[in-house]
């Protein structure tokens, strides 16, 4: 049977993507909850990881063994099989959002290779697709049952109460963050990621959208349960929420889920508003390995960026009632997204059709 060379190339890429993609999140996960103690520590006055390795490098390592080692524990009246899927679920639809994140430009590659000829477009990306936000959003709702699922299998009033608390707040702000990026689509003109960072080639759209940007980072740090938002989770009247009856790797992967979807908001927040992967200035080189990562390590200094800021949020906000929560979703997020989408759509259309105001 004969094989087309450049399918096989090109199933092996995907692959290749998949697989490095995958691996750098769960590699980066437990440098997080490192780099979020030392930050905690450093904005607190507190000393942070210390003891575990040179300046507590290795603690990360530990807190993976301990999790791993330790014994998964079912309540007795849990819905044994909706209790062990549900934080699966939560894990596999993190991950999966990734699928449609451009890392950095095309690179067209020119190799012979015993006796072929290849001539490719590197992509660094898994998938484009050209309802790509769509994709990242419907996810992140599927998300959102794994976590209520979690609560009400485990048969505790705490974990209902905080599976509760996170269907109510993620429906709210779901709608808000999904809001906030409407300007964004219709600038861009394409809801494809790929498509949003190449329109941002000459300006980025934070110029443009600077009122949206401010919500969505908002309605971002609800939608990952994060402080000030972190209501699911209130220790003090909940004891942990929705993962209350969690121990072990069940507690580990809800733990994951979270700093992966921060991830993901962080990178969104790069892509629809400071230009991805595109640099601030760049540097050009005569080698070519120099220009092909330095459009990575820009969209990774964004990323993270904004994951300093989602712990030094943490540091410094206390968490709000969840009266006020409801309270700023409904009535503040949502109405200025809609006035937000409202005002640029004129202004495009007064742009788009030459239209003299005086």
């Amino acid at each position: 049977m004969n094989l087309d060379i450049n399918l096989i190339i090109r199933f092996t890429e995907i692959l290749i993507t998949i697989g490095v993609v995958m691996g750098g999140l769960l590699a980066v996960v437990p440098l997080l909850t490192y780099m979020e103690r030392r930050v905690l520590g450093l904005i607190q006055d507190r000393l942070g990881p210390n003891r575990v390795g040179p300046f507590g490098l290795l603690q990360p390592l530990a807190d993976g063994i301990k999790l791993f080692l330790k014994e998964i524990i079912i309540p007795s009246a849990a819905n044994k099989i909706i209790f062990l899927a549900a934080p699966v679920i939560v894990v596999i639809t993190a991950l999966a959002a990734f699928a449609v994140i451009p890392f950095g430009r095309d690179y067209k590659l020119h190799l012979e290779l015993f006796g072929f000829t290849i001539d490719r477009t590197i992509h660094f990306y898994i998938t484009d697709i050209n309802i790509g936000i769509l994709y990242i959003f419907a996810l992140g709702s599927i998300g959102t049952y794994g976590i209520i699922l979690g609560g009400w299998a485990s048969n505790s009033k705490y974990a209902l109460l905080g599976a509760m608390r996170s269907a109510a707040q993620m429906i709210s702000y779901e709608l808000s963050l999904g809001l906030s990026t409407v300007g964004v689509l219709l600038i861009a003109g394409s809801l494809s990621m790929v498509d949003i960072v190449n329109a941002q080639a000459k300006h980025w759209f934070i110029v443009y959208q600077l009122p949206a940007f401010i919500l969505f980072i908002i309605s971002g740090f609800a939608e990952t349960n994060r402080t000030p938002f972190d209501l699911p989770e209130a220790e003090s009247e909940l004891v942990a929420g929705f993962h209350t009856e969690y121990s072990g790797m069940g507690f580990a992967f809800f733990m994951m889920a979270e700093y992966i979807n921060m991830i993901m908001i962080s990178s969104l927040a790069t892509i629809l508003f400071f230009g991805g992967w595109q640099p601030l200035f760049e540097w050009k080189s005569s080698i070519d390995i120099i220009n092909i990562v330095q459009p990575i390590i820009w969209f990774c200094a964004k990323v993270f960026f904004f994951l300093f800021l989602y712990m030094w949020v943490r540091a410094t906000l206390p968490r709000l009632r969840y009266d006020q929560l409801m309270k700023l979703g409904w009535k503040a997020l949502i109405p200025l997204s809609i006035i937000n989408i409202a005002i640029t759509a004129i202004v495009k259309f007064i742009i788009e059709n030459n239209i003299r105001i005086i």
